[in-house]
């Protein structure tokens, strides 16, 4: 069991730092804003208080007390989450000899929890259809998760 989450809060944040890089990196060359982790903190303090859904968008809500670190937090907790999930499936063994097809599957299923969880929560609509440009939002999240996945497999071949 401790190896288990070990290896997952390993995997969990090579794979997150990864996308983190990414966003810098797109932010750089592209001007691409980066997310915005303050607002997926405000969700999720929301929660204990039973706000789940924000119609108007996570926008106009009123800030919390220390979004910016909870939303910070949520995102590594939920990479994390994601590489176990991943552990779970294919077994502690697959981080001792890793290969890309699992995490991958994992990096593309986990689009969904953005897609139908996160984002119709913060007021963005399912799979971003409320946003800006919805199709731009959508292949962003994909490239995202596939960048989470080669870092969770980057990481399990570093660690495993």
């Amino acid at each position: 069991m401790f190896e288990f989450i070990y290896l997952a809060i390993l995997i969990g944040i090579g794979g997150t730092a990864l996308l983190d890089l990414w966003a810098l990196l797109l932010k750089a060359l592209l001007g691409l804003p980066t997310p915005p982790w303050h607002l997926v903190g405000r969700w999720f303090a929301g929660m204990p208080k039973g706000q789940f859904v924000h119609r108007k968008g996570i926008g106009s809500s009123p800030p919390v007390p220390n979004e910016l670190a909870i939303g910070w937090f949520m995102h590594y907790t939920v990479g994390v989450l994601f590489a176990a999930a991943l552990l779970f499936i294919w077994g502690v063994q697959w981080a001792h000899a890793p290969t890309f097809l699992p995490a991958l599957i994992v990096g593309l299923v986990t689009i969904g929890a953005g897609w139908f969880i996160l984002q119709p929560g913060m007021g963005v609509g399912m799979a971003c259809n409320k946003a800006p440009k919805p199709n731009v939002a959508r292949l962003q999240n994909v490239v995202g998760h596939v960048v989470f996945a080669t870092g969770m497999y980057g990481a399990a071949l570093l660690v495993g």
